[in-house]
């Protein structure tokens, strides 16, 4: 729904009909920071979940990065569960190597996808995350026809972030699914899904030494959410930053993209490519 009224969608940029005003004024200075659309982006997102958790052929997945995981002997400031207290170092000032964590939580069975790198955060680095994760799960889903994607709209991932659009769509003709876009507002991210696992996993390796790669995929591996263990994967890609379209590119990738008419950078909905042979 969007703003109380069924949702309309066109290929062009421009709304089809004059847009109405979302009623975004109320709570404001109370609490944490809020922008004008706090309030409608956050009525758009829970009605764009409540539909999707509705239906047999949507799935709503929740996606983010953490922050970089120094490998090493380095403490964490966790509690080891073992009889001998774990012996690390007290400072990380020469890390032997630095892992970005990325992640994709299916929200309606609590599985959870865990990809790595050394690579660096960007956004084919979660472009990367998705197809693998796609490519690994799709047979639990046999009857997706749409997926909702849950984003915090950070840098690598917000609905200005062509490289990242531009990822989705190319997923979106490559899995047949209609993918819907739906960001949580500024200041907010801890409303979207997966950051509680992360505060969860966070919680459960702390304890540990992450001094390896192989130790660092195993620990999440093993991390188990509301009963269930993860997939934990290592991309050995290197990802560039600043990737990002101009001109033609991003005009065209615009022509693929339909925005809300209300909240553009907030709710973002692809369709993939038809294939006429």
């Amino acid at each position: 729904m969007e703003g109380g009224r069924t949702p309309h969608y066109t290929n062009h940029l421009q709304p089809a009909q004059p847009p109405w005003l979302p009623g975004s004024e109320r709570g404001q200075g109370q609490g944490s920071k809020k922008t004008p659309e706090t309030d409608a982006i956050f009525e758009r997102v829970w009605s764009i979940n409540a539909e999707a958790d509705a239906s047999e052929e949507t799935v709503r997945i929740s996606m983010d990065t953490k922050a970089v995981v120094h490998v090493g002997e380095y403490s964490r400031g966790g509690k080891s569960r073992a009889a001998e207290p774990v012996k690390a170092l007290d400072h990380d000032m020469h890390p032997k190597q630095k892992m970005v964590p990325g992640g994709i939580l299916e929200v309606e069975n609590d599985f959870a996808f865990l990809f790595f790198s050394s690579g660096g955060n960007t956004s084919d680095f979660l472009g990367d995350g998705l197809d693998a994760w796609w490519s690994e799960r799709k047979k639990v889903f046999p009857q997706a026809k749409r997926l909702v994607i849950n984003l915090d709209n950070g840098p690598d991932c917000s609905g200005r972030r062509t490289q990242f659009l531009k990822r989705v769509v190319e997923f979106s003709d490559a899995s047949g699914l209609e993918v819907r876009l739906a960001y949580f507002p500024p200041y907010h991210s801890k409303y979207n899904p997966i950051e509680r696992y992360w505060g969860g996993l966070e919680k459960s390796w702390n304890g540990y030494l992450l001094d390896s790669v192989e130790t660092v995929l195993k620990r999440a591996s093993s991390f188990s959410w509301k009963g269930i263990c993860a997939v934990a994967r290592n991309f050995t890609s290197f990802y560039p930053k600043g990737v990002t379209l101009a001109g033609k590119e991003k005009k065209a990738l615009e022509s693929r993209l339909t925005r809300s008419r209300t909240l553009p950078w907030w709710d973002i909905a692809i369709k993939p490519m038809q294939v006429h042979l």
